[in-house]
């Protein structure tokens, strides 16, 4: 399937590399003038430099009814989910993610919910404030840093496997702030002429889905940038939770969760508007249980810190946990996957196609 999938690929860059046309689109056509002929690790570095704007696509003359029948966007889009399920460790998981995604996560957050609630009731209750009356710290330690680390190491193992395929050499630290500044703007969203894609219009330049992505991006990491700042106050300040509505880490976490739940409902109702043709059809249910995911996430925890202090706490702290649990968890074979191999795509981008 996947040398299927490489072979078409190939084809269509392989006729874009004639025409030319849609040079200043992105970063995927520079990197294709610059070679004549292209291996399978060529096709699976392009395909993962590709952010699916779709740009390309409507401004084709070889799409159908022309014999050459080109849709691009497609097929980068085939090889790139083909890349990243042959990669993931262990890479039946992240196939049976994207073919049955929302089952699998509403199944693994139920699950995990079950779990924390008969840890709950079976085990140590510490006391103190907070989380901490429901829970203990310990216990919360002993669930999540397991389940923290294995993701970590099963993308490093996936990312490795990628670096190998596309042959890249050596990092310096200037293709790594090359790599990280065009992440940051989302760069390749902008379009040549800065006016944004034609995602959810084909008849219309828009930045709706850079400013979304932003939203999303920013959001996770100002969620993640609280997490990180309250531990470092725990374990190195001796201040453990719960932190007034000025501290440090509220200050991050409420707007980081504001903007992951307005992004990803924006996100979700732009992929509903968007052509579906354009992408991988298949993993289409996989894409949107990532963006419910973390829309349950993000809202949960604005929820908790509403009303964690009425009686809902137990009830709001359970689901959040499991639905954070479930989104580590399933982070390795997950949409989540593919920011971590585009920012590799981009540091071999700055590398050329010599490594």
């Amino acid at each position: 399937m996947r040398a299927k999938l490489v072979e078409e690929a190939r084809r269509q860059i392989e006729i874009c590399n004639a025409c030319r046309y849609c040079e200043g689109y992105c970063a995927v056509f520079p990197a294709i003038n610059r070679q004549r002929a292209f291996a399978e690790g060529d096709v699976t570095q392009l395909a993962n430099l590709c952010h699916n704007c779709r740009g390309c696509f409507y401004a084709c003359q070889y799409t159908e009814p022309h014999e050459f029948a080109l849709n691009l966007p497609r097929a980068l889009a085939e090889v790139r989910q083909e890349s990243w399920q042959d990669f993931a460790f262990p890479s039946l998981l992240a196939r049976a993610f994207h073919r049955s995604g929302v089952a699998i996560a509403l199944a693994t957050v139920l699950g995990c919910i079950l779990i924390l609630w008969a840890i709950r009731l079976l085990g140590e209750q510490a006391g103190g404030g907070g989380f901490y009356v429901v829970m203990s710290h310990n216990a919360m330690v002993a669930i999540f840093l397991p389940a923290f680390l294995f993701p970590l190491f099963s993308l490093a193992v996936g990312l490795r496997r990628y670096w190998r395929a596309v042959a890249g050499g050596p990092v310096r630290l200037s293709m790594l702030l090359s790599a990280f500044g065009s992440a940051a703007r989302l760069k390749n969203l902008a379009g040549g002429h800065g006016e944004g894609c034609n995602f959810e219009d084909e008849d219309r330049f828009s930045n709706a889905r850079r400013w979304r992505h932003q939203m999303v991006m920013y959001g996770f990491l100002l969620c993640f940038a609280s997490t990180c700042v309250a531990t470092v106050m725990h374990y190195a300040f001796d201040l453990p939770a719960p932190y007034g509505p000025f501290s440090l880490p509220k200050l991050l976490g409420v707007p980081g969760g504001v903007l992951l739940s307005a992004g990803t409902l924006a996100m979700i109702e732009l992929k509903l508007r968007a052509d579906r043709d354009l992408a991988e059809p298949g993993v289409w249910g996989g894409e949107m249980a990532f963006m419910l995911l973390l829309f349950l996430v993000s809202t949960s925890g604005l929820a908790l810190y509403a009303f964690g202090q009425t009686a809902a706490l137990t009830a709001l702290l359970t689901l959040h946990l499991g639905a954070v649990l479930a989104f580590f968890l399933l982070t390795p074979y997950s949409k989540m996957a593919h920011g971590f191999y585009r920012l590799a795509a981009l540091v071999k981008d700055a590398q050329g196609p010599g490594g």
